[in-house]
């Protein structure tokens, strides 16, 4: 499920759709009550999480609901938790609970990247 609006503004009233396809007129702007619950069930269980990318436009207090439901479940997660990229960053920062999680790194794209095992330029430039 979506909490969506007809604009993107941060006075934009928040409709909640219960589908995949979202309306004509309608932007998703944060996930649903029902995501919500099901990334935290996932989260409790977890031994390794990787999470880049906020779940909606956190920096809006009424599409703010899913990022802070799906980092206060990183924070809680008995596994190892890493948290990359500049948006998600911000978001762990502005909840506090940027020092709950395991490990924090600015660089969420060359983290995925790092990930898939793809060959970094500073890394290479470091090994010589």
């Amino acid at each position: 499920d979506h909490l969506a609006a007809d604009r993107f503004d941060i006075g934009a009233d928040p409709v909640v759709v219960g589908k995949a396809d979202l309306p004509d007129g309608l932007m998703g702007l944060d996930i649903g009550l029902q995501t919500r619950k099901q990334f935290a069930a996932a989260l409790a269980q977890a031994r390794t999480v990787f999470w880049n990318g906020p779940m909606g436009v956190f920096e809006f207090p009424r599409f703010a609901g899913g990022t802070r439901a799906v980092a206060e479940a990183v924070a809680k997660c008995p596994g190892f938790t890493v948290v990359g990229g500049g948006d998600s960053v911000a978001a762990v920062n502005m909840l506090g609970l940027a020092d709950a999680v395991s490990y924090v790194s600015t660089g969420g794209g060359a983290m995925l990247e790092f990930l898939e095992g793809k060959t970094l330029p500073g890394i290479a430039a470091i090994q010589g």
